[in-house]
């Protein structure tokens, strides 16, 4: 039976809201300690403020956001554990992390490879949440960005990708990434800031 026909509704407190979209955040919370980092750091700074300014009109119309990290390697970690690393002065994300920690009213999911859906609770939360548009903003475009994306796709949800809201390690990457995306997986990928949030959500509605 699919998820989204059970008949049990409630998710015992834990998912309070419901909402046509949601905004997935991938790998925000991150130290950015990859090899041959040189351009993707360049590109942080403005791909924070384009993912903080997303995150606050998204918050704006409650429509709900739901980190999706890497949970460094150990099933025993939490997100507590992975912030005081990605907060710690050897960071190079600090900065972007400073910027982008999760509210109280936030979702924090852990996973444990490239996807955001293998093997976590993510299909479970959105089918409870009711949301058929899914808006991906993170890292690495070429990547996690990518295989999530695909995930979105043969889940006929509709994909949203905001250009401005993803970076890979190198542009050729990010454009080629983004290309795919367009052409196999129907992802929208205008920029953030040209996001009609509100038909969005009107049009769940």
């Amino acid at each position: 039976m699919s998820l989204r026909a059970h008949r049990n509704e409630d998710l015992h407190g834990n998912v309070p809201d419901t909402c046509p979209a949601v905004l997935l955040l991938i790998d925000v919370l991150n130290d950015l300690d990859f090899p041959d980092n040189a351009e993707l750091l360049k590109a942080i700074p403005a791909l924070t403020r384009n993912i903080a300014s997303l995150k606050k009109r998204c918050r704006d119309l409650c429509i709900p956001v739901i980190y999706v990290n890497d949970n460094r390697d150990k099933w025993r970690s939490d997100i507590t554990a992975v912030l005081h690393h990605c907060l710690s002065s050897k960071s190079l994300g600090r900065e972007m992390v400073e910027q982008l920690i999760p509210d109280s009213n936030d979702y924090v999911v852990l996973k444990p490879k490239h996807s955001a859906f293998y093997a976590t609770p993510l299909d479970t939360l959105i089918s409870y949440l009711k949301s058929d548009t899914i808006i991906v903003a993170g890292l690495t475009t070429s990547a996690c960005i990518l295989l999530t994306a695909g995930e979105v796709y043969v889940r006929d949800l509709k994909l949203i990708v905001p250009s401005d809201c993803v970076t890979a390690l190198h542009k050729e990457d990010h454009r080629i990434a983004l290309d795919l995306m367009r052409a196999n997986f129907k992802a929208e990928t205008t920029p953030s800031q040209k996001l009609d949030l509100r038909k969005l959500i009107r049009r769940g509605r």
